[in-house]
């Protein structure tokens, strides 16, 4: 058989009734992004494979398509748009006012999938970046944009975003006297939700059985916002109890804009990619193989090309999206915005969101202040 009459693994053509939805639902999640003020920014589907090594790390970026150019230098077909934002931001945007709002619809490559279940070495994000301030303002800016374009492909009560942090990890391998390869391990038992392995690895590393085995249930809790009670009497370093305080004064902003129930805590989420440093989010839709989006805090990425600043974002990932709307056989609406962004401030974080939520309603572009 010829091997041009098929195409590669991982890849695919899409058509008719298929292609529109995918433009649709991108239309879509784009309009919501501009109707929070993002501006669109397009990065180069080619870069230096370095670029990508140091933003998301050896493992992730290893799976990229990998070729050298004329001299000598290696580059690669672009697995990731986060890191390209974080060096526009730090060079090209290095003097433009702060806070930078960024979106993008952006293929990326893969030459090797994640998984299974992710068997596609060629997919589209939906991603916004928002680059300068740092904090739970910033914070649930994120989320409530990414529960609004939730809602409006019609997915209101079909999906769930998982909160977690970064730190609360950090600070239990700083108390463990963990080196990288030690972090490394415990990364990977907490991502495989081995408890009694996790128990054995900890208990290595501490004289206390009670605290490994303490450490290794923490880490498989999941729930609402009374489970953070539970992990602040079993952490007991200052650098996760941060963390942990943190995450419950979001989670108090959660339940009073009245969206706990699209929300859930998942301490045993420590991240797949390098460049977090705070809060990390995942985003599950009911009926998909896997997660349909991932996001969070990566406050040291741009330090990579200029000066570090704070920094969040997320990503959705279209195919999974588009391949759980055409199932469900749902109708969405299309964001419509009007106008001028119209400026929305308010010293109480649930007040501001709650006044930005209800412009949004009502088709009006917003800019939150502060």
């Amino acid at each position: 058989m010829d091997p041009l009459s098929r195409i590669p693994d991982g890849m695919r053509y899409y058509f008719g009734g298929e292609a529109r939805l995918r433009r649709a639902v991108e239309d879509t999640v784009m309009a919501v992004f501009d109707g929070w003020s993002y501006e669109e920014i397009t990065t180069p589907s080619v870069d230096y494979y370095a670029l990508f090594e140091r933003g998301m790390g050896h493992d992730e970026a290893h799976r990229a398509f990998r070729f050298t150019d004329a001299d000598g230098r290696l580059l690669a077909l672009r697995p990731d748009v986060t890191s390209s934002v974080a060096r526009a931001a730090a060079t090209l945007f290095a003097d433009r006012p702060r806070p930078l709002r960024l979106c993008y619809a952006a293929s990326v490559f893969y030459r090797q999938p994640r998984s299974h279940a992710e068997w596609r070495r060629e997919s589209t994000q939906l991603g916004c970046e928002y680059i300068g301030p740092g904090g739970r303002r910033a914070d649930m800016e994120t989320l409530a944009i990414a529960a609004e374009v939730l809602d409006r492909l019609g997915l209101r009560g079909a999906y769930r975003i998982t909160l977690s942090s970064v730190e609360i990890f950090n600070g239990a391998v700083a108390r463990f006297g963990l080196d990288d390869a030690g972090r490394a391990r415990m990364q990977h038992l907490i991502d495989l939700k081995d408890a009694a392995g996790l128990r054995r690895f900890l208990a290595a590393h501490t004289a206390s059985v009670g605290e490994s085995a303490a450490f290794a249930r923490l880490m498989q809790l999941s729930g609402k916002g009374e489970i953070l009670g539970e992990a602040r009497r079993t952490l007991d370093n200052d650098r996760s109890r941060a963390a942990l305080d943190a995450l419950s004064a979001l989670w108090s902003t959660i339940e009073a804009l009245g969206l706990a129930d699209s929300f859930e805590i998942d301490l045993g989420d420590v991240s797949g990619l390098d460049y977090y440093t705070g809060l990390v989010f995942k985003i599950y839709v009911a009926g998909a193989g896997a997660r349909t989006g991932r996001g969070g805090r990566y406050d040291r990425l741009t330090a990579n090309f200029g000066r570090a600043e704070p920094a969040v974002g997320f990503v959705l990932d279209l195919d999974a999206l588009t391949a759980v709307l055409a199932r469900a056989d749902v109708s969405f609406v299309r964001a419509a915005n009007g106008g001028a962004a119209a400026p929305v401030e308010n010293d109480d974080l649930a007040a501001l969101f709650l006044e930005a939520a209800q412009r949004r309603a009502r088709g009006e572009r917003v800019v939150v202040k502060g």
